[in-house]
């Protein structure tokens, strides 16, 4: 097989399994057992349109740009001794791999409904305002999926030890939240859905 041939195979199988939504055990696959266990991706849909342009971008602009560049190196003579052609290939092969994780993570969105969000307690897509108890400093997030965040908009993963922390607390409860500086408590003073 070529190298072409193996990095298809191997986008080709790794983006299958991406878009699989439950854990599945493969038995017999070259030998070795394989427990499969794929991850569901949350988006608002403004997440998910920009997942989508991410997407169009990598497919209609880079990728013919590196084939540009393959073929402008191939061009240049003998491969053997060609980093151009090296290293233009090396970018090929992780541009196609952002793409197929990409392309995984498209087939295992699932839609935040926004029209369903409560604000009796704090969970995803709330804005949060807190209180640190130590500094009495007043900051305010709102918790976004993962690959929304954006603290210069303080938007927050829902995956952060303080998003984690704050889930299900209600105005007014104390939050400890173990953060790398140590424990922090947060008393929520308002929950908003904006």
């Amino acid at each position: 097989m070529h190298y072409a041939e193996i990095l298809s195979f191997l986008l080709d199988f790794t983006h299958l399994f991406f878009r699989l939504n439950s854990i599945i055990t493969y038995p017999t696959l070259f030998g070795f057992n394989f427990i499969i266990m794929a991850n569901v991706t949350y988006l608002t849909k403004d997440g998910l349109e920009k997942l989508k342009a991410e997407i169009h971008q990598l497919e209609s602009v880079e990728r013919p740009r590196i084939s540009q560049q393959i073929a402008d190196a191939r061009d240049k003579g003998d491969l053997s001794e060609n980093a151009e052609y090296d290293a233009a290939k090396e970018a090929q092969g992780m541009l196609e791999m952002k793409i197929a994780q990409l392309r995984g993570m498209l087939g295992s969105v699932r839609i935040v409904d926004e029209t369903k969000i409560d604000t009796s307690s704090v969970q995803m897509m709330n804005t949060v305002k807190i209180k640190n108890l130590k500094t009495n400093a007043v900051i305010t997030y709102t918790i976004v999926p993962g690959r929304e965040a954006n603290l210069r908009e303080m938007k927050i993963s829902v995956d952060t030890p303080i998003a984690k922390g704050l889930m299900g607390k209600k105005i007014g409860e104390i939050a400890e939240i173990d953060v790398p500086a140590g424990k922090m408590s947060f008393e929520v003073v308002d929950i908003s859905f904006e």
